[in-house]
């Protein structure tokens, strides 16, 4: 008994880590909040006539749309408030980082997370019930 339920308590743990990606950090200069699992950051590096900046959604997550995107008023005002938390959380933080996984697959941004004074930004997303996880399956409506 003692065994099958260590197995049910790993199996969570196993398929989280397969769905992790490997990825490489940076020091980063956050240029602004697209919304709550999306921001830009300065990428310097790109070459001419490019606009020196991408955008890096959080890999794992889907945070409500806002605006004109959101399906319904409750997922517009859950989408504002997902994007104002990361913003607050930018702000506040000392030291931003990114980790750069892989290109989205959209191809116009990168894949990776946000790490602020240590802290992954993907992780708060979820511990503060602003996102869920996501992994290119089919996503749940936030109108309920």
């Amino acid at each position: 008994m003692k065994k099958l339920l260590l197995i049910l308590l790993l199996v969570p743990c196993l398929t989280f880590a397969q769905k992790q990606k490997e990825g490489v950090t940076y020091d980063a200069v956050i240029t602004r909040v697209i919304d709550g699992d999306t921001v830009a950051f300065q990428a310097p590096f790109l070459p001419a006539p490019l606009k020196q900046e991408l955008s890096i959604r959080v890999f794992g997550v889907d945070t409500p749309e806002k605006g004109f995107r959101a399906g319904c008023p409750s997922e517009d005002a859950r989408g504002q408030a997902a994007s104002a938390f990361t913003k607050a959380q930018i702000n506040a933080a000392t030291k931003r980082q990114i980790i750069l996984m892989d290109w989205d697959k959209y191809g116009g941004r990168v894949l990776g997370d946000v790490i602020l004074d240590g802290k992954s930004l993907r992780m708060m997303l979820i511990q503060q019930g602003y996102a869920r996880e996501y992994y290119g399956e089919a996503k749940t409506s936030w109108c309920n």
